[in-house]
């Protein structure tokens, strides 16, 4: 009996010690895993650093392109334009328009690249528009200079000239080369300022016939005032002239004066004439030369032309019968005649304008 409790014994305390080692495992098995993810363990204040990091170079921000990937154009967007210079006649003196306004060239302009930017050159000097290259367009579309045809213009070429008012001298050894006919001007003393053309004028009045051959023929109330040339003045048939006076201009002179111009109002223009050596007639000269015209009924002599990039400054007007001032040529200045666009100028000699 004792062998067999002592038996029994051990054998419980197996079962026991069996019950009781198993217990805690599955205890164990039944608790929840811990997170993998170790950012959810870090304090609030290292996630605040780690999101102010730089990103890394992939992301960092790209340099400004255009549409097609270049880089874009930074340089100078505006176009350098020089100012109109004076629009010069024959003698160096500035042209003026038929109401008597100062004439003045179209401004130069800086050529445009095939991108549409403004051109330099290897110096980075400006590349400006010349006659027949105008470069491109903002848009790189290329300029092309505008085909206008050539004004008619109509010459007229007066060799050794005479103006007679009534059958009388007034002047003579007139020879002008007129390379546009626009006006032609008579001022005789008592009589007032006869203008004439060839076309017609606001307040001329039409006379037939008036350009006849050699001749240009016109009356003026009473009396008649005649211009005569060696060479044909117009047509080979009479044309009509039209004719305008002006009473209220008055000049010093005391004999008849002519000149010429492209300004229909006062105080005209009146330039010089060329001397008889100067032209060149087809007709053979006499062998004997005429004694010289009394002073009185020589015209005022035309004036040299200037050199290349000089003008003659406008000054007091030299009315007929008046001693000219001196007008030497001076360099042109860019721009500073420009002031004098919209103002009504004192007379110079000009050959060709519009009407």
């Amino acid at each position: 009996m004792a062998g067999t409790s002592t038996g029994s014994l051990s054998g419980l305390l197996g079962l026991a010690l069996v019950f009781t080692s198993t217990g805690p495992i599955r205890a164990q098995e039944t608790q929840p895993a811990p997170s993998s993810t170790p950012q959810s363990a870090l304090p609030v204040e290292d996630k605040k650093d780690a999101s102010s990091l730089p990103p890394p170079k992939s992301a960092a921000a790209p340099v400004a392109k255009d549409k097609k990937g270049k880089q874009e154009y930074t340089g100078p967007n505006t176009v350098v334009e020089l100012p109109p210079t004076p629009m010069l006649d024959e003698e160096g003196k500035q042209r003026q328009d038929p109401d008597g306004k100062l004439m003045f060239n179209p401004p130069v302009r800086q050529q445009r690249d095939k991108k549409g930017h403004p051109l330099f050159d290897e110096q980075g000097k400006p590349v400006m528009q010349t006659k027949d290259n105008l470069g491109y367009d903002e848009n790189g579309k290329k300029l092309h200079p505008p085909k206008e045809k050539p004004p008619k213009t109509v010459a007229v070429s007066i060799s050794r000239g005479t103006l007679t008012v009534d059958g009388m001298t007034g002047k003579a050894a007139l020879n002008y080369e007129i390379k546009d006919l626009k006006y032609i001007y008579f001022y005789v003393p008592g009589i007032g300022t006869t203008v004439v053309s060839n076309d017609p004028f606001p307040g001329a009045v039409e006379q037939k016939h008036a350009f006849d051959d050699k001749t240009l023929t016109v009356t003026v109330g009473e009396h008649v005032l005649q211009l005569s040339s060696d060479n044909r003045l117009l047509g080979k048939t009479p044309e009509s002239a039209f004719v305008r006076v002006d009473r209220n201009f008055s000049a010093p002179a005391k004999f008849p004066v002519m000149g010429y111009g492209p300004i229909r109002v006062a105080p005209y223009a009146w330039p010089g004439s060329k001397s008889n050596g100067e032209v060149k007639s087809g007709e053979v000269n006499s062998a004997v030369e005429a004694p010289p015209l009394p002073p009185d009924l020589r015209p005022t002599l035309l004036l040299e032309p200037c050199p290349a990039g000089q003008m003659r400054p406008a000054g007091p007007p030299s009315l007929p019968g008046q001693t000219a001032a001196p007008h030497p040529c001076v360099p042109i200045v860019p721009g500073a005649a420009t002031a004098g666009a919209n103002r009504i100028a004192p007379p110079a000699a000009s050959t060709q304008a519009t009407k």
